[in-house]
């Protein structure tokens, strides 16, 4: 029996990939520093613990075939891009990175997936909404748009350095906003699908929701099941990457607000407000990954956001009653 480690299982993406795993037939340990909040954990063994910390790193990266490291500090727009916490997103998450690979090398582990993010590209080439250009090749010369992102481009360089200097087998995917269920809904970390599903869900029928910017900036979201799909294909391929992970379908957060509403089945309006918004432009650029791996996703927007208003919806709804 294959065993994994999957670093960051306590948080959205993580706690799936658990459960992945072990519909795979893997024994899989999972980490973090907080318990998964939905109890989507189906590790055979869960530990609590903070991979800034080098001793309690090496402690537990061991005795697995793969290593996926998905622990970083991060959150959505209101997170990243305000700047207040840019000493902590890069400190924490360059930590985290940093003790892993050296646990790896220390204790004999090879094969690691790291996540990094479509934040690394570069701001110039994402100004225009109807035109961004994502492509793999264009991250360099490097401008990322925020510190996150370029935390994110310099942990890429150091998987790769220890891939070429200490034989690890490196896959590397950048991901351009992963949702779905069972994640981070409410708080301020939320991104972009998960707040407008809330946002929907809360208001009063006749009301409005707010959204950041003049809702212009476009994005492509993919839906966790298929990111996953994705990720699995890289693991098994012969390819280390860097790669996209995410969706063509791209649509701007005034429409996104749209279809959220839509979903909840209320009539609303949008209220654009001044809030931070990122680049103007964003959308995976999927040639690369479909002529390496022969994969493309193939679920609609819409379908996956319905998923997603339904369980936050229930959220919210357990919170009225407990109130």
């Amino acid at each position: 029996m294959k065993k994994a480690l999957v670093c960051g299982a306590g948080g959205f993406i993580g706690g799936h990939l658990v459960n992945r795993l072990k519909q795979e037939g893997y024994w899989v340990r999972g980490v973090d520093v907080k318990e998964n909040e939905y109890g989507n954990n189906a590790s055979d063994e869960f530990i609590l613990g903070d991979l800034r910390d080098p001793a309690f790193t090496i402690s537990v990266v061991k005795d697995v075939d793969e290593v996926y490291q998905l622990a970083a500090d991060m959150g959505g727009a209101g997170y990243i891009f305000t700047g207040n916490h840019d000493a902590d997103v890069m400190h924490n998450s360059a930590m985290c990175n940093l003790n892993v690979l050296e646990a790896m090398r220390v204790n004999n582990v090879k094969k690691v997936f790291y996540s990094s993010s479509a934040c690394i590209y570069p701001e110039h080439n994402q100004l225009d909404p109807d035109n961004p250009n994502c492509e793999e090749v264009s991250a360099y010369p490097a401008a990322p748009d925020s510190e996150y992102g370029w935390e994110k481009l310099f942990s890429e360089r150091l998987y790769f350095s220890y891939a070429r200097n200490y034989g690890f087998e490196v896959k590397v995917a950048r991901f351009h906003n992963i949702f779905g269920p069972q994640g981070t809904w409410k708080g301020g970390k939320e991104k972009s699908p998960a707040a407008l599903c809330r946002k929907a869900a809360e208001a009063e029928d006749g009301t409005s929701i707010e959204v950041w910017g003049d809702g212009v900036q476009t994005r492509s979201f993919l839906y966790i099941d298929e990111c996953l799909d994705g990720v699995r294909k890289l693991m098994q391929s012969e390819f280390a990457g860097p790669v996209n992970i995410g969706s063509e379908e791209m649509i701007s957060i005034n429409d996104f607000a749209k279809m959220a509403i839509e979903i909840s089945g209320k009539k609303l309006s949008i209220h654009n407000i001044p809030g931070p918004t990122g680049v103007r432009g964003r959308r995976s650029d999927n040639k690369l990954i479909f002529e390496k791996l022969g994969w493309a996703p193939s679920m609609p927007l819409k379908q996956g956001m319905e998923k997603t208003f339904q369980w936050i919806n229930q959220q919210v709804a357990k919170e009225l009653v407990a109130k």
